[in-house]
């Protein structure tokens, strides 16, 4: 289970460092070439409004990468950090779908007929696919790191009722899939 749960703290970094360093960088690009024959104020709303959920998105990397992930190998080496629980991980994820749905909104319906039609679908489209695979990304850790750091936790701990097949923790095909995937090096959306 230790590979498994180091496997996937990889895979949670690289997907960081692919939002950051890639996906929001190009949906940036994209925005600014879409709304560059809007009027100043309204390219100046609808940038404040994506770095403001940029940034948001930027703390919850940062706050996965210097609290939960440190706190998981922790876990791994044996050491405890007392007050802290991989609970705190999902209060964090709620503002994402949100957002998204905010951006979509925005460029959908606010911006004025002098964007180019084509353009604004294809960054609609962009927008979809990104919010799909970061809410993949959001339920590899709820749905799968999750339970599997509950069990480090505290290992004499029962599974709730739904949960126990006589097996411990064992893994839906799908989640097995998703962690095959995971070790071969994929991203969200590959998977």
């Amino acid at each position: 289970m230790n590979d498994l749960v180091e496997t996937l703290l990889v895979y949670l970094q690289q997907s960081h460092a692919y939002y950051l360093n890639n996906a929001l960088v190009a949906l940036s690009d994209a925005i600014d070439h879409l709304i560059a024959p809007c009027t100043p104020s309204r390219r100046m709303a609808v940038r404040r409004f994506f770095d403001e959920y940029r940034d948001e998105l930027e703390r919850h990397f940062q706050y996965e990468e210097s609290e939960v992930i440190p706190y998981v190998k922790g876990l791994l080496a044996g050491r405890r950090r007392p007050g802290f629980s991989i609970e705190q991980l999902k209060e964090n994820h709620a503002f994402v779908d949100e957002k998204f749905s905010d951006l979509r909104n925005l460029i959908n319906q606010s911006l004025p007929e002098e964007c180019d039609p084509c353009e604004r679908r294809a960054l609609l489209v962009f927008i979809y696919t990104l919010r799909k695979d970061i809410h993949h990304h959001t339920s590899v850790e709820e749905d799968i790191l999750v339970p599997l750091v509950r069990i480090l936790e505290n290992p004499a701990a029962e599974l709730p009722d739904d949960q126990d097949d006589g097996q411990g923790a064992a893994l839906s095909v799908r989640e097995k899939e998703i962690l095959v995937c995971v070790a071969k090096g994929m991203l969200n959306k590959e998977i």
